[in-house]
């Protein structure tokens, strides 16, 4: 298994985990760029959201809801976070597994590009 975060689902890499069922599971990022910086991912592997089939799309809100229950959870709800999907390399994503960045903690900058 070459897939960083699919060998984290299997158990084979250590990771803080904050939230795990069946689909999701969430993790701290081993390098984070906020105070609070927590990666949602699908269990079951998906490349990017560019390989997202129509009749996988809901796993976009669980993964959202994911993401609202963890802002909560760590304090950031209220004063605000920022949720992050990149789909392929030159949109920025690192890791070709599907995953969403929760981030807050700080003020963010509100330039995005």
């Amino acid at each position: 298994m070459e897939c960083v975060f699919c060998r984290i689902v299997a158990g084979e890499l250590p990771s803080d985990i904050l939230y795990q069922d069946k689909q999701i599971m969430a993790f701290r990022d081993i390098n984070p760029l906020a105070p609070i910086h927590v990666l949602i991912i699908p269990r079951r592997h998906i490349a990017s959201l560019a390989e997202l089939s129509d009749n996988e799309t809901s796993i976009i809100g669980r993964m959202a809801a994911v993401a609202n229950k963890l802002a909560r959870q760590e304090g950031i709800a209220e004063k605000g976070y920022r949720l992050v999907v990149s789909s392929g390399r030159e949109g920025g994503q690192v890791v070709p597994h599907l995953h969403m960045h929760l981030l807050g903690g700080r003020r963010l900058s509100d330039r995005l590009c």
